[in-house]
């Protein structure tokens, strides 16, 4: 099977509007949000979703919050997004995720939780009457880009709502991202949202390995 190119998919999209459509974006964090956002408020009006109840504690869901919000107040866009704040839902992740807590990460339990923030993203997105949904979890390196895309296709199906490939850490994608959370001053978490699997002397978040 030929290997797919979404960013290529994405130019196709974008060279066939004949209008700024309606994109509901799920945004994962401001530092992954960064590029996305300067990327693609170019062509569409943007509502960026935040609904990751994945991040734990909710201490951490709540900086990584204010960081979006810090993004979204410090950087210019000629049409900035507004922000769609569902509130942290800790208990539907570790319900989701039952049984998984101790599997690597970048397996099973990363895809329950690509499919849950996804299919809420899909969910609302239909409810609300956008155009297109899609999320900013592309332009990380530590992402199954594939995967994310498969999902966001077959949720597409099923709320009727079309889905935006991406494949955002293309063209640089990954690396703008860092300068502009240099240039802002965000926060840059060093875990994806989890945290699993849970140091065995009893440490909160296994923090090895910085994630964005």
């Amino acid at each position: 099977m030929e290997k797919r190119n979404y960013q290529k998919e994405l130019d196709g999209v974008i060279a066939a509007l004949d209008r700024r459509p309606s994109l509901l974006l799920q945004g994962c964090c401001g530092p992954c949000s960064s590029y996305v956002l300067e990327y693609i408020t170019q062509y569409f009006d943007v509502t960026l979703l935040f609904y990751n109840p994945n991040i734990r504690p909710e201490s951490e869901y709540d900086r990584r919050l204010a960081t979006m919000k810090q993004l979204l107040a410090a950087m210019p866009m000629a049409h900035p997004p507004s922000l769609l704040e569902l509130g942290w839902h800790g208990s539907a992740f570790e319900e989701a995720v039952k049984g998984m807590e101790n599997l690597p990460e970048g397996g099973a339990r990363c895809t329950v939780c690509f499919r849950l923030r996804l299919e809420e993203t899909a969910k609302q997105a239909a409810e609300g009457g956008f155009d297109y949904f899609g999320t900013t979890l592309t332009v990380s390196p530590h992402k199954n880009a594939p995967l994310i895309n498969q999902i966001g296709e077959t949720l597409a199906q099923k709320y009727n709502v079309k889905w935006l490939p991406s494949d955002f850490k293309k063209r640089n994608g990954y690396l703008r991202s860092i300068q502009l959370s240099k240039e802002y001053g965000l926060y840059r978490q060093e875990y994806c949202g989890c945290g699993y699997p849970e140091k065995q002397d009893g440490a909160d978040i296994d923090r090895g390995k910085e994630m964005v």
